[in-house]
């Protein structure tokens, strides 16, 4: 496996300097979010560190002897927005770029990218399947000739009142995984599976690494505090974020030793990659690179 991060936590650095940064540290890689240019409406979004409208012969060959004269690998390309959202023209939109994003996964010589699946937030599972089969067979299609892995994140999106009630992306469980994966039809859809997301979920985040072995792509190392004392006052049915809070790792509650030893018996040699969204640590440039350097000081002895 090896070692790496998220890129989003770094929003005002030049690739180079994300290259700088985790060389410097000691990563290996570093899954790089490649958004559109503009503002975004949500935090950790709208960070761009390839520009994949732009994306020259010229910047391949540039991209490529900065990831080698830094020993930095690009664990795969990262877009993350919603191309089922009830919005027609904005979903037209995230589908034409994640289709910039797989062929750029290709130019640079990549096996993948990440995203998620969306969701219209106030339909059924159900209801929003027609809309996921339209949107997603041309799309996997479109990464098979290219030859790219797609990782669908299993983060609800489901934190806010905006977001209520049914979040913005369906790859929630492990039963509509299946579901997808058996429409879908094709080995080129898997997960970018975070273990944190299926906590605040009270769901068990070991057995989908050995139920989904051969559809790990790519992982996320988050970690997630579930506050007990706010989640009495609230209920499971308030929004999440008044209640539990997205941690580094080894702050929260997952018990990365059993993480490991279940992620390394289910056979996954991948990147593994540190994804910052813990609120301590975003007070400024400095407290998120000390962020970076906590994961890799406490996730190396783990991922040699």
């Amino acid at each position: 496996m090896k070692l790496g991060f998220v890129s989003a936590i770094l929003p005002d650095k030049t690739l180079e300097e994300v290259f700088q940064t985790a060389a410097a540290i000691g990563y290996d890689c570093v899954e790089i979010m490649c958004w559109p240019i503009g503002k975004a409406d949500r935090r950790y979004a709208g960070v761009t560190h390839i520009n994949v409208d732009h994306l020259t012969d010229e910047e391949v060959l540039r991209i490529h002897a900065l990831s080698s004269n830094f020993g930095i690998e690009i664990s795969a390309l990262g877009y993350y927005p919603n191309p089922l959202t009830p919005n027609g023209d904005d979903g037209k939109k995230y589908v034409n770029h994640l289709k910039k994003v797989i062929d750029a996964a290709s130019a640079l010589g990549l096996s993948g990218i990440n995203t998620f699946i969306g969701r219209h937030p106030k339909l059924s599972v159900e209801d929003n399947w027609p809309l996921f089969l339209d949107v997603w067979k041309p799309l996997v299609e479109y990464a098979e000739v290219q030859n790219i892995r797609i990782g669908i994140e299993n983060c609800p999106m489901l934190f806010t009142n905006d977001e209520w009630p049914g979040g913005h992306n369906l790859a929630t469980a492990p039963h509509i995984w299946r579901k997808m994966f058996s429409d879908l039809s094709s080995n080129f859809i898997g997960l970018n599976y975070d273990p944190s997301h299926m906590i605040w979920q009270h769901m068990d985040y070991l057995a989908p690494m050995r139920d989904f072995s051969k559809r790990l792509f790519h992982i996320h190392a988050k970690d997630v505090r579930i506050d007990r004392h706010l989640l009495d006052q609230h209920g499971i049915m308030a929004t999440p974020n008044l209640w539990h809070t997205p941690k580094l790792p080894g702050m929260g509650d997952v018990n990365w030793g059993k993480f490991f030893s279940t992620l390394t018996s289910a056979g996954y040699d991948g990147p593994v990659c540190v994804e910052v969204e813990d609120r301590a640590f975003e007070g400024s440039e400095e407290k998120r690179i000390d962020a970076l350097k906590q994961s890799y000081h406490f996730l190396r002895s783990f991922v040699v």
